[in-house]
């Protein structure tokens, strides 16, 4: 295929790839995937502890939670009114649970028929220890006593408060309690209206975040309009996928016009003309939206954090257009470009694979959005080079670029680099001497910096929320007494009855950790629902101890001066509320709905349930991850813990790649360079050694991005050792300055990924920045002094 026909073929591609970016842009109005846990590992083995997860992350996803307090209720009653207002003006966004008489009495009407089945863990051992007498007198104080504790109902349906103990612990699992018609909750100085509400849009919409947030900012200015003391407390998932969002998106702009900014100014500084500034840009574009457009077919989305990352993309798919460049302004003017191209193609072809070989290294991870950056960053540099072999060589002919003010200069630095071994032959002792004690100092600090490293896997470090929000998080679950969605116990078995039997089994394990303030309770579907063995067996009890021939009902209608019909009667109504209540009446009852994302139900053979913690100290895990020892079907799952122990476990893995692909580019790089490949990649290898060494030195903990940085570095670093070892067929000029301008670009767009608010990115875009920074300097000190004489002689 002739030139011309291939840069008219590619040409057709790069009109394809705009055309279906201008379609999903302009068209499909598409918008990058904003969901946080499109970046955390997939679960790897079991579907059942995934799907809990998602589960409970779901529960919360669709909610937003708003307090709006004051010191005085009538107060904070007044800003939650006006606060609601406002929202009622949009209720397509977010609607707001009501609360009314009518809302109580249906709470209570399911467990009235089933009130006699229902007691609490207290209450059966009372059962079995108290004697009639205890009972009869406890039955004859709720009849007369003016304060016999609360009641559900009247007395003959509850005559010994059983039922209304039951009622009264179910409600300790919130410190959330219904006063005049709305939701109440207090911690000693401020009392707030709690108002939950339903999020109608997606939470990981940004189109439903531009409208939310708004909204909400809105209603908080007329609760504060109406009460300007009133203090506001608001979390949601949203409000968090909202933030990310716009520092992503802050971040994007700020990285691609940096790095496009830097390339600019750089090329014009070593030109002198508006061709390769264009020419270098447009190699960039169509790299950046043939990345995206491939990877919305092969993934169906593409997450904002990959087109963050892929905003440093600039800062190396410009590589393959600066060396082309360089050396065109170093070459004959009467030489072809196409002829220079062909010269060039070996070396070319060499770092598009090592920079492929790189970013290859994130396909190795757990982590969705890893791989998609990986796919994007590969893809993207492919156009890239695609772009370069196709249309440069026709529109930058011979003679029409001149060297810059910038170029002497740089070049002449070139002079002063040591070589290796540093030390000439026939040296002086005393040279020698100094040169071998800077090399063991050297050794020495650099041992040490890595000796000093240690590793940090924990996932919070990578938390990149606002402390704002953070705090409010923190704040709304101490007063609401919140169940962590990332901690807690899941249960299975072969039928719903044997889950709710293991949930009673493992409340008799948690039952003493309560009592040692290790957790402040537990949320259970068995808190509800009792097993039908547990029904059975309180129904037998009840009738042994309470409603048999010779029990304590005898004695309370001695008592009142009733007579045996009464007692019979009395009996019967007890009877009558101790129906059986089944797990699916409750779930579709209107009291399940904020316990039902506890039960997972049927999946595959097994059914499923989850047993969520209040209260938890962190400092009592190791006791509660000894709770589930010994049960059967009873699994503690720590998610953080979970995917804290999958990043130690890669980091340690992507280790061994890094090694691995050092192997495979040694054997690319050898039939080339033979004898000389070593110093294509030492300066790399010294590079990643070095920066580990500075990031212990500097006490930073060692992660799983770091080391995924130094695999990018390997594809990088390559670039310039390859650039550098092309120099004795090339010239003295060209290779050290698309090196320069190389290293230049990179340290520019990856020092900005640097800066990122995103810690992961931040970890990876400053490992990315001093080891380009040091690759830079030592490449220079690798030249093979042979072809330094070539080079000089030519």
């Amino acid at each position: 295929m002739t030139s011309k026909r291939f840069a008219l073929l590619w040409l057709l591609v790069a009109t394809l790839v705009a055309g279906h970016n201008a379609w999903l842009w302009f068209v499909q109005r598409v918008v990058p995937d904003t969901d946080i846990l499109a970046l955390l590992p997939v679960q790897e083995r079991d579907p059942v502890l995934q799907q809990s997860f998602q589960h409970m992350v779901d529960a919360a996803q669709q909610r937003v939670v708003v307090l709006v307090g004051a010191t005085d209720w009538v107060k904070a009653k007044q800003a939650a009114d006006a606060y609601r207002k406002v929202l009622g003006e949009q209720p397509s966004v977010l609607a707001a649970t009501a609360l009314n008489d009518k809302t109580q009495d249906d709470w209570l009407q399911l467990f009235h028929r089933h009130r006699s089945v229902l007691l609490t863990a207290a209450q059966e051992r009372q059962l079995r220890e108290q004697s009639p007498q205890a009972w009869s007198e406890t039955a004859l104080g709720g009849l007369y006593g003016a304060f016999g504790g609360p009641k559900v109902g009247s007395w003959q349906d509850d005559p010994y408060g059983l039922f209304a103990g039951w009622v009264q612990q179910r409600a300790q699992e919130t410190p959330v309690r219904p006063r005049d018609g709305q939701l109440f909750v207090g911690d000693g100085k401020m009392q707030y209206v709690l108002l939950p509400l339903e999020l109608k849009l997606p939470a990981f919409s940004i189109a439903a975040q531009e409208t939310v947030l708004p909204l909400l900012a809105r209603a908080a200015g007329a609760a504060r309009a109406a009460v300007p003391e009133a203090d506001l407390v608001q979390a949601g998932v949203i409000l968090h996928a909202a933030a990310a969002s716009a520092q992503a998106q802050r971040e994007m702009h700020t990285i691609g016009a940096g790095s496009l900014l830097g390339i600019v100014l750089l090329t014009w500084l070593v030109f002198r003309s508006v061709r390769p500034i264009v020419m270098v840009l447009l190699s960039i574009s169509v790299g950046v939206l043939g990345a995206f457009s491939a990877c919305w077919l092969i993934f169906g989305q593409v997450h904002l954090m990959t087109l963050v990352f892929g905003a440093s993309l600039i800062g190396v798919a410009q590589d393959y257009g600066i060396d082309f460049l360089c050396n065109r302004m170093e070459a004959d003017p009467a030489l072809d470009s196409r002829a220079l191209l062909r010269r060039l193609l070996p070396a070319l072809v060499l770092t598009l694979l090592a920079a492929v070989i790189g970013y290859a290294g994130l396909a190795f991870t757990p982590f969705p959005g890893l791989r998609a950056m990986a796919v994007f960053s590969a893809l993207g540099l492919a156009f890239a080079w695609m772009t370069v072999m196709a249309w440069f060589p026709l529109c930058v002919p011979g003679g029409v670029l001149r060297q810059g003010p910038l170029v002497a200069p740089y070049v002449g630095l070139l002079a002063h680099w040591p070589r290796w071994p540093f030390v000439r032959a026939g040296a002086a002792p005393k040279a020698r001497l100094l040169f071998g004690v800077a090399c063991a100092a050297a050794c020495t600090a650099i041992g040490a910096g890595v000796a000093r490293l240690a590793p940090n896997d924990d996932i919070r470090l990578l938390q990149n929320s606002p402390k704002a929000l953070l705090e409010s998080q923190l704040r709304l679950g101490r007063l609401l007494d919140a169940a962590t969605p990332a901690q807690y116990f899941l249960v299975r078995g072969a039928s719903e009855e044997e889950v709710l039997q293991r949930e009673e089994g493992l409340k008799q394990q948690l039952d003493p950790l309560i009592a040692a303030g290790v957790i402040g309770g537990y949320q259970a579907m068995s808190n509800w629902v009792p097993s039908a063995r547990t029904q059975a067996a309180r129904r037998a009890l009840l009738q042994a101890k309470l409603f048999g021939d010779d029990g304590p009902l005898a004695a309370v209608a001695g008592q009142v001066g009733e007579d045996r019909h009464w007692i019979a009667a009395t009996r019967a109504h007890a009877v009558a509320g101790a129906a059986p209540l089944a797990l699916e009446a409750f779930l579709s009852a209107p009291a399940s709905e904020p316990w039902r994302h506890l039960w997972l139900g049927r999946h595959g053979k097994e059914f499923a349930s989850i047993v969520a913690l209040r209260g938890m100290q962190y400092g009592g895990l190791p006791r509660l991850q000894r709770a589930a020892d010994g049960l059967t079907g009873v699994q503690w799952v720590d998610k953080v813990g979970e995917i804290s122990s999958v990043l130690g476990r890669y980091r340690s893995m992507m280790a061994w790649v890094v090694g691995a692909a050092y192997a495979v580019v040694f054997l690319l790089l050898l039939p080339r360079y033979r004898g000389g490949a070593w110093r294509v990649l030492a300066p790399t290898a010294l590079a990643s050694v070095a920066t580990l060494a500075m990031f212990g030195w500097f006490g930073m903990p060692l992660q799983l991005f770091h080391v995924l940085a130094l695999m990018l570095l390997l594809g990088v670093g390559v670039d310039y050792g390859v650039f550098m070892a092309e120099r004795a067929s090339r010239g003295p000029v060209a290779p050290w300055l698309a090196v320069g301008m190389s290293a230049a670009n990179a340290i520019l767009g990856f020092g900005l990924l640097g800066l990122s608010g995103t810690p992961a990115l931040r970890a990876f875009g400053l490992t990315m920045l001093l080891g380009t920074a040091l690759v830079w300097l030592l490449v220079p000190c690798f030249v093979n002094i042979e072809d330094e004489k070539n080079v000089e002689a030519a």
